[in-house]
This record gives C-alpha cells, sequence and structure tokens, in this order.
C-alpha cells in the first residue's frame, strides 16, 4: 500500500524538476511513495525529458497541463491522484537529502496533531535558508514598521535541533497528514501564487491542529528559481497583490501597505 504521495509542480525548469526527482529516487526511503509531477504547460522540454525519467521507475506519473494553471490548482490536481495517505508537496526547486523523506513522515505519523509538517531548507552552499512565518497581523506590521521590532514578519529558521510548533511554513516542502486532509482539505484555489502556503497554516490551526518545523529533515532549495519563469512572463506584482487581497481582505491589504511604506519613508528619513 502506497503510505507516501510526493507532488511536484512544473513549470518550464526541466533540469531542476529532474534533479528534484532523481533526489527522490537515490534518497533510498524506506516509506513506500508514488511520484506525481504535475506540468503545467511547459514549452522548455520538460515533459520529454520527465517521459524519459518515467520509463526508468514505475512510481513516477506525469499529469499534463496545456496551460499554466497556477500552483494551488496544480498541487490539487496532484492531491486528488494520489493514492498516498500523507501527501508531500516540493518545489521543483528542491532536492532532498537522504533521510528526509523518512524524518517526515516518521515524525507525523508518531506526533499527536500534527496538520503539516516542514523540513529545514538549505542554500545550495549548505547554509541555511529561513521557511518559517509568523502570520502577518496588523500589530506586528506596525510593531515591525513603525516601531523597528525588525524580523516579526520575516522568513525565519527556528534555532536548535529539536522540531518546534510554528505558525506557517513555506509550501517547497510540506508534508501534509490524513487528519489535515480531513479537516482541512485541498488549497485554496483563490490563490494563482502566493500566500497560499499562509492561507493554509492559517486553516490548519484555525481547525485545531498543528504546524511543525523539523531541522533534522534537510532539503536544498534553489529559492525563486521554479517562479523565475513566471516572474518573468506574468510579472511578480499581478499575481502578488491580488493574492495579498484574498489573505488580506482588500481593505487591510491597502491599510497594511500604507502601514509599510510610510515607515519605510520614516525610516529612510530618520537615516
Amino acid at each position: 500500500m502506497t503510505e507516501l504521495s510526493i507532488i511536484i509542480v512544473n513549470f518550464n525548469t526541466k533540469n531542476l524538476v529532474i534533479d528534484c526527482i532523481e533526489s527522490i529516487i537515490n534518497s533510498n526511503s524506506k516509506i513506500q511513495h508514488q511520484i506525481i509531477v504535475v506540468d503545467n504547460g511547459s514549452s522548455d522540454g520538460s515533459v520529454s525529458a520527465i517521459r524519459k525519467l518515467k520509463v526508468k521507475t514505475n512510481n513516477l506519473i506525469l499529469i499534463e497541463n496545456k496551460n499554466n494553471l497556477g500552483f494551488a490548482k496544480a498541487n490539487n490536481q496532484g492531491i486528488k491522484k494520489a493514492a498516498g495517505k500523507y501527501i508531500l508537496l516540493l518545489n521543483s526547486d528542491t532536492k532532498v537529502l537522504k533521510g528526509t523523506i523518512d524524518k517526515l513522515y516518521d515524525f507525523a505519523k508518531i506526533t499527536p496533531n500534527v496538520g503539516v509538517v516542514g523540513p529545514n531548507y538549505l542554500n545550495p552552499d549548505g547554509s541555511n535558508q529561513g521557511s518559517c512565518f509568523r502570520l502577518p497581523t496588523l500589530g506586528r506590521t506596525i510593531s515591525q514598521y513603525w516601531f523597528g521590532k525588525r524580523g516579526l514578519l520575516d522568513k525565519y529558521s527556528p534555532p536548535g535541533e529539536n522540531p518546534q510548533e510554528v505558525e506557517a511554513i513555506t509550501m517547497a516542502g510540506f508534508l501534509i497528514t490524513p487528519e489535515c486532509i480531513k479537516r482541512v482539505g485541498l488549497i485554496n484555489e483563490k490563490y494563482f501564487m502566493y500566500f497560499e502556503d499562509l492561507d493554509y497554516c492559517r486553516a490548519v490551526r484555525k481547525s485545531g491542529l498543528k504546524v511543525y518545523f523539523l531541522p533534522s529533515a534537510k532539503i536544498i532549495h534553489y529559492h525563486g528559481a521554479s517562479g523565475r519563469k513566471i516572474k518573468n512572463s506574468d510579472y511578480q506584482w499581478r499575481r502578488l497583490i491580488p493574492s495579498s487581497k484574498i489573505y488580506h481582505g482588500t481593505l487591510m491589504h491597502y491599510l497594511l501597505n500604507m502601514i509599510i511604506k510610510t515607515g519605510q519613508i520614516v525610516n529612510r528619513y530618520e537615516s
């Protein structure tokens, strides 16, 4: 029986997605798993490269979309196709290190009330990369941008070697438990990209489940590479602003941005 389905959304990152898939294969996970790649209408030869790799393994499924359906919708396609009870979402610009898949799965299986759990992200040079968030609030925005309490809304990597409960983690590596699928369900498809991770983690916490960071599980993350083509063609801000309005609500979006901009102006003036 398949215990874990690993879902990778790809858009024009042929070399990266192949490296990602091969890192999963080479990790020698003891967990019975399948790999589902959802291609969002790539034009860089990704599909043919994945098909060639598919011949070498019997646990790889390829879903081919004609167009770019967005990050949330494509991941949901994979979740709906998944045979595994546990779901691991991976960005195409990641490489899993040996033991990571098993550590995430084992922790999620034995720890009570886990909704999602994420690994420690590493830069290509081996240094730590922030992967956790504190959920943005009006109070935290005022504290950081008006009163100089830095780091409240920045991505961070919790110190120490023990698992820690956090408010939110990014979806570059995102293991979802069966109970979480039952209580929270799929990713909100109103988001094309951006904010879907915060939205999902907020829903997880609201459901009574917990979000965890597991530092012993590690992946290499080539940060931003999986979204670079989208940023160039569709303009990053045209995706980011609508997603912010969906997450915060239109009025709160403009209020938070006003606080950020005025805070930045004051800080520049004072410096």
